[in-house]
């Protein structure tokens, strides 16, 4: 955030935004404190916070399962349909977006088929 292109209205509420926040996270007891006491518990329950929760890595949310890969469609190598008249080495197989050589043919007006390589 670039607080220099704030106008005064806008860094007023600003100012008022984080002091309010500040309050808030005056008011609660230190991270260790809360640990410690949550551990106290657990303890005094007979368990452990790994036993409930899964492994921890050091802080915040249990990690997340790794997601198995997508199965990928594996589709062989197609001929070209299309060739550039131009350029004999510029070809297109049909499939996505069409080479700028034969948008801006199609675009003057030739039609596809004119395009087509004969077999």
């Amino acid at each position: 955030m670039n607080i220099d292109t704030l106008s005064p209205q806008e860094l007023a509420a600003l100012i008022a935004r984080a002091n309010k926040r500040k309050k808030v996270l005056a008011k609660r007891k230190p991270a260790a404190q809360t640990k410690a006491a949550v551990a106290k518990l657990l303890k005094n329950a007979g368990w452990t916070f790994e036993e409930l929760y899964g492994k921890s890595s050091g802080g915040g949310a249990a990690p997340k399962k790794p997601r198995k890969a997508a199965a990928k469609r594996s589709t062989g190598k197609v001929p070209p349909k299309y060739r550039n008249p131009a350029n004999e080495k510029e070809t297109w197989t049909g499939r996505g977006r069409p080479p700028r050589w034969l948008a801006g043919e199609l675009a003057a007006g030739r039609k596809l088929e004119e395009f087509l390589i004969q077999k």
